[in-house]
């Protein structure tokens, strides 16, 4: 196991609706499993006035995580800094959000900190009046950063885009597929093998309907060792999907 996957943890995504929340959770409720205390930190809520669960309550209702906290909640469901400006509400500020991951990785061995919609989304102002993104984020942190990417077709091209704009900041990442089919066609057998060398985990599709008591029994098994999960054969995986 390496330190990379400790401390702050990023956990991004190709875009939105990629299943990032269920992944968050598959990851905290593995790394609980392997005797880890763990924090999600949702550092911009947007969409409250839906009526739909935010991100942390769907985390704890999955994984329960030693704590989940929400740094800052906007009514419309757009970009952050963008929810932020048309409800006229403050920006969330970066050192804030900075300060508040530290505080919590002082006291877990793990903080996944869940971003919203794709790496490089308005999140809201640093002290200068400039916007930042959950890639300025993670190096603000030292953090390393899951990508929660597509199974389907165009999932390449907006991965590669994804692990392009990290390395090109120097933050380590790797990929977790957010839903695996349940009848997986050739695009998707072709695109595994195409993502399988950053690849971490695979989610089977509806993860995030399971049960509690089996979403989290059976997390470690969608996850490598990296993320503290026992997946240490893809060739066997695949077997057991066809």
């Amino acid at each position: 196991m390496t330190d990379q996957w400790r401390g702050p943890v990023l956990v991004t995504g190709t875009d939105t609706e990629v299943g990032k929340t269920v992944v968050t959770a598959a990851i905290a409720a593995a790394a609980q499993a392997a005797g880890l205390r763990v924090a999600v930190v949702k550092p911009g809520q947007t969409g409250t006035a839906t009526g739909d669960p935010a991100d942390v309550e769907t985390v704890t209702r999955l994984a329960a995580p030693m704590t989940g906290r929400t740094l800052a909640s906007f009514p419309d469901p757009l970009a952050p800094l963008a929810a932020a400006r048309v409800a006229e509400l403050p920006p969330l500020e970066l050192y804030n959000a900075v300060d508040a991951v530290r505080d919590e990785a002082d006291k877990h061995d793990l903080v996944l900190v869940e971003g919203a919609g794709g790496l490089l989304v308005p999140m809201g102002l640093r002290p200068s009046g400039e916007p930042w993104t959950v890639a300025d984020l993670a190096v603000s942190l030292g953090a390393a950063a899951v990508v929660v990417a597509r199974a389907g077709l165009g999932t390449l091209n907006h991965t590669a885009l994804t692990l392009e704009a990290l390395e090109r900041r120097a933050v380590p990442a790797g990929v977790v597929i957010g839903a695996w089919p349940t009848e997986p066609e050739l695009v998707h057998w072709a695109n595994l093998s195409d993502l399988l060398p950053n690849l971490l985990g695979a989610l089977p599709a509806g993860a995030g309907a399971m049960d509690p008591g089996v979403f989290r029994r059976s997390a470690p098994g969608w996850l490598t060792p990296a993320l503290y999960g026992v997946l240490d054969d893809w060739r066997a995986w695949a077997d057991e999907t066809t």
